[in-house]
């Protein structure tokens, strides 16, 4: 590319995923994940957030100038390196108004890995003596806001073993060439890796004392041997089934899951980031940043799902007739405090953030790690109070939009399916629809599965906030404020100079 660069449009990236990836589902290769229709709607979202970055209405809040490489290019926000509070709440801004563009059910969509890819320009010497390629990825990546997801879960095998001993499972170099490491094993969840550009592949929150463990790198999808097997595809069984008024979530924005497969793949020494170094692959977590900011990104995401929920539940509660019941609305209000609470979170971490590496800030661990852990209640609970309040109101509906379109059932459809304050049936049908997909379809019931674990282990997320707070020496700045307060007494009564004395009765 030749002059300053720009990120891809909607059509040039739809362009650059049709190449010769492995892709399975149904027991076939795609030959096309563009126009396969377990794929071709969620690409069609992914490609209108490429356009926002070339549309006026949203590029100034979209986009920066890049900080890497030649000048006059522009970039997404958080694919560049924060300097200040100011830098992370213009990033905040980005990510949400990107995730409206897919009503906040996108978790996986390009910005979210930039929550690494932005920190690979500050925090290159990191990954010495892969250093040269941090910088490489960071510019090249924000020049065409790559799309990068990662797979870094092993698979759920032998967890009573130490990893090393799952080498038959587990992601591991088997030998080094002149070229690169060949790489064989599994990684999951690679969700909505099918439809991305690279996947980086590591190993965290495990020790490691093999070598040949040791390896975190990026690997395009299009590459030799690797390969998708993916879930059951929502949007395929929604354009099997109905159309995109009885499934009008998972008909588009289903982002497949799969078993990341490598076999005997060659990771080109360029793609490499950590290789051999058992202690620095268990540091990546802790010092790499895209904790933090993947925290960040996941805060502000499902702040914004919860305003699109809030509003979808109080259209229902308005067709059911029950919005004015006064049970109905603290639960309708609990909703919208936690929306608040993620809103705030989000907020308190890019207004408070701290010091990094040369001059560059990462959101405030405090408040991210708050996220992990309220995220993992917090959603179950809306998805209960839908249930709850809206009830049966989610399930007498129409089987399809095609019931509409039958003279015989029609005039009964339009009297006992109308809703409250003379809405027709079709419209509340087409409300209780899109109700029933955010929660109770197979895609709504997948979401609560991805709120309940997007952050990490429902163990780990408490344990990591308190290891946090450990270590940079919060709680013993909590226990201090305790001492404070008891030097303050003893058996013989106040020790505080400005307390007025005590006369203990003798025995």
């Amino acid at each position: 590319m030749t002059g300053p660069t720009r990120p891809l449009t909607g059509a040039e990236y739809l362009e650059s995923i049709r190449d010769d990836r492995e892709v399975y589902i149904y027991g076939e290769r795609v030959a096309d994940v563009t126009g396969h229709p377990a794929f071709r709607n969620p690409a069609r979202m992914i490609a209108r957030l490429y356009d926002a970055l070339h549309d006026p209405e949203h590029r100034d809040v979209l986009t920066t100038p890049t900080d890497a490489g030649g000048p006059g290019g522009f970039t997404h926000r958080f694919f560049t390196t924060p300097h200040s509070a100011a830098d992370l709440v213009a990033d905040q801004q980005a990510i949400a108004a990107w995730s409206r563009l897919t009503y906040g059910w996108m978790g996986r969509s390009p910005d979210y890995k930039a929550s690494l890819l932005g920190t690979l320009g500050a925090n290159a010497d990191f990954y010495n003596p892969f250093a040269d390629n941090a910088r490489r990825w960071y510019r090249e990546s924000q020049e065409k806001v790559l799309y990068w997801n990662h797979a870094i879960v092993n698979p759920p095998v032998d967890r009573h073993r130490a990893p090393d001993q799952v080498g038959d499972v587990f992601v591991h170099v088997e030998r080094e060439t002149d070229s690169g490491v060949i790489v064989s094993g599994a990684k999951v969840v690679a969700t909505n890796s099918a439809l991305t550009h690279y996947n980086f592949v590591a190993h965290t929150g495990l020790p490691v004392k093999d070598r040949k463990f040791a390896i975190s790198a990026t690997v395009p999808m299009h590459a030799p041997g690797l390969k998708l097997i993916c879930r059951q595809s929502y949007s395929a069984a929604a354009e099997a089934t109905g159309s995109p008024f009885d499934y009008p979530l998972s008909s588009r924005l289903d982002e497949n899951d799969s078993i990341l497969v490598l076999d005997k793949v060659l990771i080109p020494w360029e793609n490499v980031f950590i290789y051999g170094d058992v202690n620095k692959v268990g540091m990546f977590s802790g010092h790499s940043g895209f904790v933090e900011r993947a925290m960040f990104h996941g805060s502000t995401r499902l702040a914004v799902k919860l305003e699109f929920m809030a509003g979808l539940l109080a259209k229902a509660l308005d067709i059911t007739g029950a919005a004015d019941f006064h049970g109905v609305q603290t639960r309708l209000g609990e909703v919208l405090a936690w929306r608040n609470l993620f809103w705030g979170l989000s907020d308190a971490a890019a207004r408070n953030p701290v010091e990094w590496r040369d001059g560059a800030v990462l959101p405030n661990p405090d408040y991210v790690m708050a996220y992990r852990w309220f995220s993992q209640v917090g959603y179950n609970r809306v998805r209960e109070i839908v249930l709850q309040d809206v009830a049966s109101g989610l399930i007498y509906l129409p089987s399809s939009a095609q019931d509409f379109r039958n003279e015989e059932i029609r005039p009964y459809l339009d009297t006992y399916l109308r809703g409250s304050h003379g809405v027709e049936a079709v419209e509340r049908v087409k409300v209780m629809k899109l109700l029933w997909d955010t929660i109770g379809t197979e895609f709504g019931g997948r979401h609560d599965l991805y709120e309940r674990n997007y952050s990490g282990n429902h163990e780990n997320t408490r344990i990591e906030l308190l290891r946090g707070q450990i270590g940079d020496g919060k709680m013993d700045g909590y226990r201090e404020f305790v001492d404070r307060c008891l030097a303050e007494y003893d058996l013989d009564g106040w020790r505080a100079p400005d307390l007025a004395p005590v006369r203990i009765p003798a025995h």
